[in-house]
């Protein structure tokens, strides 16, 4: 990677490229993540690809959960691209939208979120 992409941060860091991410792109996909929250607690990542602060978040989370082995399914969230679906997570689950954002369901609800620097590993129960 060269220095400029270092700083400013080049494609290589893409979070799709970590294998632990599922993508949401669409309410479809929203209600097949949330509709999996049954079976075991997910995880979403509302980031925003033009920030840098949620960049560094992003990177910072993916060290802490990179090997953790307990049964949890993370899924990452363009909001730039998907801005209509971050805003139906906003109102499905009454938070406040923020970005970077990470909340955890369980059952269909949201029972834990954080934004910048208070996301954490230690939200998941």
């Amino acid at each position: 990677m060269s220095f400029f992409g270092k700083i400013f941060g080049e494609k290589e860091n893409n979070p799709e490229k970590k294998s632990f991410w599922r993508s949401i792109t669409s309410e479809s996909d929203l209600a097949e993540a949330v509709e999996n929250s049954y079976e075991n607690t997910i995880v979403i990542f509302k980031h925003s690809t033009s920030c840098y602060i949620s960049k560094t978040i992003l990177k910072n989370f993916e060290k802490e959960i990179e090997n953790l082995d307990q049964k949890i399914s993370f899924y990452y969230l363009d909001l730039l691209a998907h801005r209509s679906v971050s805003n139906k997570i906003a109102a499905d689950f009454g938070i406040r939208h923020e970005s970077p954002q990470l909340i955890v369901i369980e059952d269909g609800k949201a029972v834990n979120n954080a934004s910048h620097q208070d996301i954490s590993i230690s939200l998941i129960r």
